[in-house]
């Protein structure tokens, strides 16, 4: 059943009238079939539909961050995975109180969290 859902998927991504650059690479060659049979539906997608997807999965983030930070927004600190500085904090006693507190980091580009005492 995997096989037959995969192979109506690359049907209908061929078909797409939307996705002209797909059908024209695997015509052309540009995609060699070996890796049109590896494709996900992202890498498959118009360029169109990838543009919307970004921009919702940059929407999403944003909405989840709003729901659960009341933090600090600073350009103290860099973000290890897209190295931007655009970063929200907060500070927690999580400890003892003869310990110090641990700061809690959220990106605000891509999402990314991590902490450090």
């Amino acid at each position: 059943m995997k096989y037959k859902n995969r192979v109506r998927s690359r049907i209908a991504n061929l078909k797409d009238a939307k996705n002209p650059n797909l059908r024209k690479n695997v015509l052309c060659g540009n995609i060699p079939p070996d890796k049109f049979a590896k494709m996900t539906a992202e890498e498959m997608a118009s360029d169109e539909l990838k543009e919307m997807r970004k921009n919702l999965t940059k929407e999403a983030i944003r909405e989840h961050q709003m729901a659960k930070t009341g933090g600090t927004q600073t350009d103290l600190f860099t973000c290890g995975k897209c190295k931007k500085k655009n970063c929200t904090y907060t500070q927690v006693q999580t400890r003892s109180a003869d310990e110090p507190m641990t700061t809690f980091v959220v990106c605000n580009e891509c999402g990314n969290r991590w902490k450090f005492c």
